[in-house]
């Protein structure tokens, strides 16, 4: 193998390592709004599930029940805003920005004391009978093969089987749902704590297998990127991959100018993802891709 697939090698899985917990978090909107329902709770979910993650398996030293606890902490808050805008009609905004700030404090509550230290995370699958030809994955982690596993499957779940069509019914008109004789509400409440599982294993993966390490805040805004990034990938879960591999590449490709000694400002640097996010966002804007939005997330968007 030459120096130049080498690099291509490492860069490939650092991008796919950056992307995952946000394609998890990505996925679990996805499934949400596909219901009919915004939740910009993601980032606390996210949150939540990280601090959770995070003390679990430095008091177990399994990766894998810590992973486990993050993903219930995110089904736990998610089901808050679920009551919140099904059985109360909350506004869905005011609702999701609640569960927010409720998941950042907790999580920065539960924290306190996990700052600072660090935990062996899963390790990476080594090497296979594939191995000599696909490098890529003998450095990958679990966390990331189940990411991708989680695309297909939601995908599957959502375009090939009858729960996904109701699922998908239920986002386009909630009264056309209910005169077939479909539990709305509960397809609704399923959808988001389905979701709210995926966000905090997002929120696992980050802090447990990504930066093995615990500090207040940081998923970083990757949650309202999730919220973003499900225009751009079109409510639709196998495109949710490249939304979040361009995302994760951005942020490999940060790395990498900073382990070079790049000139540029390091918070100028940290601004580059974001700012991928936020380009693709506006194109795909202007491209009215959000006209293909299920017809009840847009009457949420209009009131």
């Amino acid at each position: 193998m030459t120096s130049f697939d080498v690099v291509e090698a490492g860069l490939a899985v650092a991008t796919a390592r950056a992307a995952t917990p946000l394609l998890w978090a990505l996925l679990g909107e996805t499934l949400g709004q596909r219901a009919g329902v915004v939740n910009l709770g993601t980032e606390g979910q996210m949150l939540i599930g990280a601090a959770t993650a995070f003390g679990v398996t430095s008091a177990s030293g399994s990766p894998w029940l810590g992973f486990v606890a993050g993903a219930f902490a995110g089904v736990t808050l998610s089901s808050l805003h679920a009551a919140m805008c099904l059985r109360f009609r909350a506004n869905q905004f005011a609702s999701g920005l609640a569960v927010w700030m409720i998941g950042f404090g907790l999580s920065s509550y539960l924290g306190d004391k996990l700052v600072g230290e660090s935990i062996t995370g899963f390790r990476e699958l080594g090497a296979t009978r594939f191995g000599a030809r696909l490098p890529f994955i003998a450095h990958v982690t679990p966390t990331t093969l189940l990411g991708f596993a989680a695309t297909l499957g939601l995908g599957l779940f959502l375009y090939r089987t009858r729960s996904g069509l109701t699922l998908r019914a239920v986002g386009e008109s909630r009264a056309a749902a209910r005169a077939a004789g479909v539990r709305v509400d509960l397809v609704q409440a399923l959808a988001l704590l389905a979701g709210g599982a995926l966000s905090g294993a997002g929120g696992a993966v980050l802090s447990i297998d990504y930066a093995q390490t615990w500090a207040e805040g940081m998923t970083q805004g990757r949650g309202l990127v999730a919220v973003g990034l499900v225009i751009v990938a079109r409510w639709n879960p196998y495109l949710a991959l490249p939304a979040a591999l361009l995302f994760g590449g951005a942020e490999a490709l940060v790395l990498r100018l900073q382990s070079a000694g790049s000139d540029s400002s390091a918070h100028l640097l940290h601004m580059l993802p974001y700012l991928t996010a936020l380009f693709v966002l506006v194109v795909s804007c202007l491209r009215k891709t959000h006209t293909t939005a299920p017809a009840e997330l847009r009457t949420v968007l209009e009131r």
